[in-house]
């Protein structure tokens, strides 16, 4: 006789969520751009150094609603995560974010970030450019930007790297992406000194959508079809798409006032502990 009841579908553990993130064919930026994004008329160069092509942004319309989009740019072929940099975004990429950023506030546009990135460009020339400075400004600036700011993470949010254009009203994840101040192969090298115990460090470090909306760190979780976004382009995007617009709705009837207010109460209420005596 043949048992007809349905078995549940095992959690994945945040390991597999680590993996699943960084899956190969994991839509990316460009991604979502021809498949829910029109009339995308990109910015270029920070007006200080250069134009990072790690970090893309610029006016767009969302199902109709005009927002700034910014996000960081990871490539799918070789050639192209070279000349963007694996997405990871130097002091210029974020210089020129928060340029589009101040755009965005002088048109009362409301700001779309798209999070994927391991972290920020680590290399000895972002040091000299003041990568530590130009992130920490970002955090500054957002924290008073006078238009609605949505974050979305739809792959890996790596570090400050991911949080230079994270401080968003709300923040959404889709469901197998990750969120965390380090990566797990950082993070074990560091409290175990050996990368193999990456897996151990992904579980300690919360760092999937799951824990995070637990802890109050993001707002929502978007749901990935099948295995993961990589299986149907389309409906994740869609997803996204509402996703993005519900919120929108939601903060555009807040005043300047209750926004910015909204938006300090929610980061400062971050990090919060009680201990039981």
């Amino acid at each position: 006789m043949t048992d007809k009841k349905k078995t549940k579908k095992p959690a994945l553990s945040a390991w597999e969520i680590v993996s699943i993130s960084r899956h190969p064919k994991r839509p990316i930026l460009q991604n979502y751009l021809s498949l829910i994004v029109k009339n995308f008329v990109e910015f270029h160069g920070d007006r200080y150094y250069s134009d990072d092509k790690a970090m893309i942004g610029g006016f767009a319309e969302i199902g109709g609603q005009k927002v700034m989009l910014i996000g960081h740019n990871k490539g799918k072929k070789v050639n192209e995560n070279l000349e963007r940099n694996f997405g990871m975004a130097k002091p210029d990429g974020y210089r020129k974010a928060l340029r589009l950023m101040k755009l965005a506030e002088r048109f009362n546009v409301p700001i779309v970030t798209i999070i994927d990135t391991p972290g920020a460009f680590p290399g000895l020339e972002a040091e000299e450019r003041g990568q530590a400075e130009a992130i920490a400004k970002n955090l500054t600036e957002m924290a008073s930007i006078e238009v609605p700011i949505i974050s979305v993470v739809i792959g890996e949010g790596g570090s400050g790297g991911a949080l230079g254009i994270g401080v968003g009203d709300k923040i959404l994840m889709l469901s197998n992406a990750i969120y965390s101040v380090i990566s797990p192969e950082g993070c074990a090298s560091i409290l175990w000194r050996d990368a193999k115990y990456a897996p151990d460090a992904a579980n300690a470090l919360n760092l999937t959508a799951s824990d995070l909306l637990r802890h109050g760190v993001i707002d929502e979780i978007i749901s990935e079809p099948g295995e993961g976004a990589h299986t149907n382009y389309k409906a994740i995007a869609e997803s996204a798409k509402k996703s993005v617009l519900k919120n929108l709705e939601i903060l555009k009837k807040l005043s300047i006032e209750e926004l910015i207010q909204s938006r300090f109460e929610k980061y400062s209420g971050m990090g919060k502990f009680s201990v039981n005596k």
